[in-house]
């Protein structure tokens, strides 16, 4: 059987420009190519394509694992990033949520925490 060898999500967004600004300056993520209307950024390898006008739904949900939520939880605060909500324990992760200019959600998680898990959901 063939091997899967990498998932790379495509968003569609309004202004390749003003999210490549987002994503670059404010989480922190690389340009990795530019074809004009299609850009792909990525932060420690991995890779989220941005397409503008086309491939895609406005409001996508991503779920991101990191090695620590709560440091990049900070460092997208400090660099003025729209925290949809903040770090929370659950059962599966303890995470919180960023929404880029496209109102696509990015859920950012780590290992959950020892204490009692949230419970909640995301709506």
């Amino acid at each position: 059987m063939a091997a899967i060898e990498n998932v790379t999500p495509i968003l569609r967004v309004r202004n390749v420009e003003a999210s490549r600004r987002y994503y670059v300056e404010t989480l922190g993520f690389a340009l990795d190519w530019d074809a004009e209307a299609m850009i792909s950024v990525s932060r420690d390898g991995k890779s989220i394509m941005l397409c503008e006008g086309a491939q895609g739904a406005p409001g996508t949900w991503l779920w991101i694992g990191v090695e620590d939520a709560d440091e990049l939880f900070a460092e997208f605060t400090a660099q003025g990033a729209h925290i949809r909500s903040p770090p929370q324990n659950f059962s599966w992760a303890y995470e919180f949520a960023v929404e880029d200019p496209d109102g696509h959600v990015l859920r950012i998680g780590s290992e959950p925490k020892s204490e009692p898990a949230y419970g909640g959901a995301y709506g």
